[in-house]
């Protein structure tokens, strides 16, 4: 069976016709499940009884199962939990502020990397999303309240799912689909080089984020496996290449973990390491794992660090840590063994 949100206009044009229907049916339905936000075939009611009978029977307008939400006590985040059709779980989560409403999605079950802070890969990776499965995400939400931004960001290595990531992002930003503007998109990887080099030859407008989380090549061996298997050098320049050829500015994540990464000295060796780049650090204080034998660095700490690097010249962030409460945080959404459906 076809998932509706994993076809572009084209494809479901040629399914149809396959089928011996009109062309001009794909516009009827993407109409209807993105404008008008329907996911039952019954109530498109510009299509006769037998159309619909045979679209149900042929085609899929859900391939995710809400199980639950958790609301965080500042009503500011909203965790859900996903069930796929194979029975695998997933997480993303919805953070608001002002106006803006930011859905991180999920790009896989699980997570390749295992980086040593991040419960979402302790198990390692389970299988890739469908295009379907993300862009869904995204519209169940949406149905909810109005999505500006989406970021990947939740479980998963998005350039070891890179195809399928690609055409998440192409759906999501058609004007047939959700209509997102691409320069709202923005996709973190913890620095698989080929994908880095081939993203920047799509020809999209959307943001790039390094996981970087460490000022030299040892450090970030230590926290990041994927290390062992890409230079740092090599990272950086793929990451200035992207930037230069996109004209998109880039942002390197920094998680600061107590006695591993947060010295003044691993601050100054940082600056060196970005200085002359047309770039944003975004500081992440650690925020904690279940299982995990890791430590948040103290306020002192944190705001020498990011004084040492506006000092600097390096552009600075310090992210407001939200759903922390729900497990909700950066680097918390984890696979989940026992569930009760609320």
């Amino acid at each position: 069976m076809l998932h509706v949100h994993g076809l572009n206009l084209t494809e479901l044009k040629q399914a149809l016709t396959e089928l011996g229907e009109k062309p001009f049916r794909a516009t009827q339905i993407l109409k209807w499940v993105y404008e008008k936000g329907e996911s039952s075939w019954e109530k498109m009611t510009d299509l006769n009884k037998a159309t619909r009978e045979l679209f149900a029977e042929k085609f899929s307008l859900n391939s995710l199962k809400h199980v639950r939400s958790q609301e965080s006590s500042d009503g500011e985040t909203t965790k859900f939990l996903w069930e796929l059709a194979d029975g695998k779980l997933v997480e993303s989560v919805l953070i608001r502020s002002g106006d803006r409403r930011t859905v991180c999605v999920s790009s896989q079950v699980g997570c390749p990397a295992r980086c040593a802070f991040c419960a979402s890969g302790q198990k390692g990776l389970i299988r890739n999303l469908t295009p379907a499965e993300i862009v869904e995400q995204v519209y169940i939400i949406n149905r909810q309240e109005k999505v500006s931004n989406v970021v990947f960001m939740g479980m998963g290595e998005p350039f070891e799912n890179y195809d399928n990531v690609v055409k998440a992002i192409r759906l999501l930003s058609s004007e047939n689909g959700m209509n997102l503007s691409q320069r709202r998109i923005t996709v973190s990887t913890v620095g698989v080089i080929e994908g880095i080099r081939k993203f920047t030859e799509e020809g999209l407008k959307v943001s790039l984020v390094l996981s970087l989380h460490a000022p030299n090549q040892h450090i970030r061996k230590k926290i990041i496996p994927y290390a062992r298997k890409y230079e740092l050098e090599d990272i950086l320049a793929s990451m200035i290449d992207f930037s230069r050829k996109t004209k998109r500015d880039v942002t390197y994540e920094y998680t600061l973990m107590a006695g591993i990464n947060d010295h003044i000295v691993h601050a100054e060796e940082l600056a060196d390491l970005l200085e002359g780049q047309q770039c944003t650090v975004n500081l992440i204080p650690y925020n904690p794992v279940d299982g995990l034998n890791l430590r948040r660095p103290g306020k002192e700490v944190i705001e020498e660090f990011f004084k040492k690097l506006v000092d600097r010249g390096i552009n600075t962030t310090w992210r407001y840590t939200k759903g922390k409460d729900i497990a909700a945080a950066c680097g918390q959404l984890a696979l989940l063994d026992n569930i009760v459906t609320l």
